[in-house]
C-alpha cells in the first residue's frame, strides 16, 4: 500500500468534507485542538495513543495521520513498535495486520522524508 498516496487522498476527501458540512468539521477541528493543546500529556504520548485506538479500530487513514503526526514530533521507530507491540496484545490478530501496516507507513514516509 502506498501510504503517502492515502494520506494526500484523505486529506483531499477531508477539504471536500470541510466544503460539504463546514460548521460540522469546525467543531470537529475545535475539538481536535482542545485535546492536542490541553492536558499533562505530550504531542508525542497523546498521538501513540491515537495511534493505538486506530490500529485497534483498524482505521487505514488514522493510522497514516498519526504515524506522519508521530514523525513530525520526533518519535523513533522503536518507540512506534512498542506502541504497536500494545496495539496488538490489546486486539490480537487483526491488530497484527494493522499494527503492519503502520510500520510500513512510517518506513515510506522516512524513506521520503530522508
Amino acid at each position: 500500500m502506498d501510504h503517502i498516496t492515502l494520506i494526500d487522498d484523505t486529506r483531499e476527501r477531508t477539504r471536500a468534507l470541510n466544503r460539504a458540512i463546514p460548521e460540522a468539521m469546525r467543531g470537529f477541528g475545535a475539538l481536535s485542538r482542545a485535546v492536542k493543546e490541553g492536558g499533562v500529556l505530550g504531542t508525542k504520548e497523546k498521538e501513540f495513543v491515537a495511534l493505538g485506538i486506530s490500529v485497534a479500530v483498524r482505521c487505514e487513514a488514522c493510522i497514516a495521520f498519526h504515524v506522519e503526526a508521530l514523525a513530525r514530533a520526533g518519535a523513533t521507530r522503536e518507540e512506534l513498535s512498542d506502541v504497536l507491540a500494545m496495539a496488538v496484545q490489546m486486539s490480537g490478530g487483526p491488530g497484527v495486520m494493522y499494527a503492519g501496516k503502520a510500520l510500513e507507513c512510517w518506513d515510506q514516509l522516512a524513506a521520503r522524508d530522508g
